[in-house]
């Protein structure tokens, strides 16, 4: 089978990206062929045989001309003629569509159709969604203030620019909407054969858009391949991710403040690290990854994920109790699916400083049910990316996983 996989980011820039690689990586291993299309740049580590992509566009630096600027995020002809040459070219049984608004623009939806109607080839175009940006304008279901939304949900995208909910900018949030209202008018989104959605919240949320009716799956995200050593457990609490608000760290941090005799170990980086690195009791061990990041997962007691914003299907919550590491999480978006309550962890409501202090003290100070929580963490049953891509295929083939 051809895929062409398409994603606006073709450089290692966050989880979609990482996604996009390492799908591609096993579709190859498991004898498909796989090309890739969207934006060109100098850290760019895929490809496609023409080497043919769009111009790099970076809306948040003034780069782009601001008189192009409401056309371009409307309908890209250069995305939708290059787009055109890489199907000529590979031929591609499947289109397999991740991130693509703003810069490449629904144009590479139409002209993969045209492609279609002119050579009489059928070519399936499955989507999947990285966030709800198929019904928000803004992708995020939050406010500037930090306040969940949930107003644009029904096809009433107007409420972006109401809110000013694109960089809080007025006239950005009036471009958002009209772009909704446009590809509203226009069906633009019936033209996906499947929309893969990483929770059944985000599916839900999908589902508000009659033009994705009837197309709407949820296949949760995948476990790359990890060697798993025994790890001993130490005496600390982990958190690890962005260091941002929309993450629950102010929370967390007034927690820790109170609960100063339990030792925590913070992994990441972000706007909040100065905040992060005021306390006694929190040692901040910076942005980890591979070897060293399993070990610092495997090793916590359990680990605190206080997001207050609608995660979709947060893979930081997967992985640590795929190494054996109990979760006490926020109850918000898709987290909710990822957690046997009372078994591989718990649950508390977004921002209850009092109610997750209380938790995080319950349970460093109960060792019998930490132990249970462990052990059962052993014995989940995440997709691997092997049973992932078979799932895909029996997508990119018409049928439903």
């Amino acid at each position: 089978m051809k895929v062409l996989i398409v994603n606006k980011f073709l450089h290692p820039n966050g989880g979609s990206e990482t996604y996009i690689f390492e799908v591609g990586k096993q579709l190859q291993k498991m004898g498909h062929q796989v090309e890739y299309f969207g934006m060109e740049h100098e850290g760019r580590v895929v490809s496609n045989r023409l080497d043919c992509y769009t111009g790099n566009m970076d809306f948040h630096t003034g780069k782009l001309q601001k008189l192009r600027y409401p056309f371009q995020i409307l309908y890209s002809t250069e995305a939708a003629k290059k787009i055109r040459k890489v199907l000529d070219d590979f031929q591609p049984d499947v289109v397999h569509v991740n991130n693509f608004n703003f810069q490449l623009t629904p144009s590479i939806l139409y002209a993969i159709r045209k492609y279609e109607k002119q050579t009489g080839r059928t070519v399936r175009i499955v989507y999947t969604a990285h966030d709800s940006q198929l019904v928000c304008p803004n992708h995020l279901m939050q406010r500037p203030s930090g306040e969940l939304c949930q107003e644009c949900l029904g096809q009433k995208q107007w409420n972006c620019t109401k809110h000013k909910c694109i960089h809080n900018s007025r006239v950005k949030s009036l471009l958002g909407s009209v772009e909704a209202k446009i590809y509203q008018h226009n069906h633009a989104y019936r033209m996906f054969d499947t929309v893969i959605c990483p929770s059944h919240f985000l599916e839900e949320v999908l589902k508000t858009n009659p033009d994705l009716d009837g197309k709407t799956v949820t296949m949760h995200n995948f476990l790359p391949e990890q060697e798993l050593c025994p790890v001993k457990k130490e005496d600390y609490v982990l958190y690890f991710g962005r260091f941002s608000e929309e993450k629950g760290i102010k929370t967390l941090l007034k927690v820790c403040e109170k609960l100063n005799d339990i030792p925590f170990v913070f992994a990441g980086k972000g706007p909040l690290e100065n905040e992060v690195n005021q306390l006694r009791n929190v040692k901040n061990i910076g942005f980890t990854k591979g070897k060293k990041l399993y070990q610092t997962i495997a090793a916590a007691k359990f680990v605190v994920f206080p997001s207050e914003w609608y995660e979709n299907c947060p893979f930081s919550v997967i992985e640590a109790q795929y190494y054996g590491t109990p979760v006490i999480a926020s109850r918000i978006g898709g987290t909710v699916e990822l957690i046997k309550e009372g078994m591989t962890g718990e649950f508390f409501e977004p921002g209850n400083q009092k109610e997750l202090e209380e938790k995080i003290r319950n349970l460093w100070g109960d060792s019998e049910r930490l132990e249970e929580y462990t052990r059962n963490c052993k014995e989940t049953d995440f997709l691997n990316l092997d049973k992932y891509c078979e799932k895909l295929l029996q997508i990119y083939g018409g049928l439903k996983a």
